[in-house]
């Protein structure tokens, strides 16, 4: 039997990346899933490619993150599993961190996960639901990186929310938890190698392939490499797990 036939699942950031290979592993394991991205065009497409339903959804935002949730329990008939995953990545100095790129990256991976929890924990209780929120932490909200002061730090705060909810939303039957990967493979990389590039002074593709070979196992983790987890934690024996924080890292950190 699937492990996570007839639920409802939320996947925020999911058009792309890793939170599309939770969609797909999701759907593999029998759950309908929700598609929520503020790229509404490739949400549409992507869930088009995998037979999941599109939901536009803007975490920096009150009334999108109300009317995602809504929109997502009528199609789905009720959520059963909320993925946090989407987040933005920044990296500068602390003498050149702005005051705006900090506010913004904190309103989408600190405020976006907290308050797409707590919509969804709502309907949760209002409907009786023992349902599983995951929220994707990182390998950098264990420890501080000298560029990356604002991103480690709403990781940190990710796994803060993590415990904090768990303990008080188990009252309700709802278990939260959390995945910290490590250096994960994907388009998003090209991203934060330019970000090293530019402060360390490195050849494009240098910082890429520093961290994947630093690595214990032996290479950079891929989307794939994380769904397991995923569907562990939104499967029933992940019930009496509450309010951790999981590394699937390739030997990263340990803890």
């Amino acid at each position: 039997m699937r492990r996570l036939e007839g639920k409802g699942a939320l996947i925020t950031g999911a058009a792309r990346g890793i939170g599309l290979a939770f969609a797909e592993a999701y759907m593999r394991e029998g759950a309908r899933v929700a598609i929520a991205d503020i790229d509404i065009a490739r949400a549409r497409e992507a869930a088009r490619q995998i037979g999941a339903v599109a939901i536009e959804m803007d975490v920096t935002r009150q009334d999108s993150i109300d009317a995602a949730v809504a929109e997502a329990a009528g199609a789905l008939g009720q959520i059963d599993i909320l993925i946090n995953n989407a987040a933005i990545f920044t990296a500068a100095p602390i003498v050149e961190i702005a005051r705006s790129d900090y506010d913004r990256v904190f309103a989408i991976n600190v405020a976006g996960t907290l308050f797409t929890m707590q919509a969804v924990a709502r309907h949760m209780i209002d409907r009786g639901i023992r349902g599983k929120i995951i929220n994707m932490a990182s390998q950098a909200g264990r420890r501080g990186e000298a560029l990356v002061a604002v991103y480690c730090a709403t990781k940190a705060a990710v796994i803060s929310l993590t415990q904090s909810a768990g303990l008080n939303l188990i009252a309700h039957g709802i278990n939260v938890n959390a995945i910290a990967p490590g250096v994960v493979d994907g388009e998003h990389w090209d991203g934060v190698d330019a970000f090293f590039a530019k402060y360390e002074g490195k050849a494009p593709g240098q910082k890429k392939r520093e961290v994947g070979a630093a690595v214990p196992y032996g290479r950079m983790g891929t989307a794939a490499d994380l769904t397991g987890m995923a569907v562990f934690l939104a499967s029933p024996e992940a019930d009496y797990i509450v309010a951790q924080t999981y590394n699937v890292d390739g030997g990263n950190w340990m803890s």
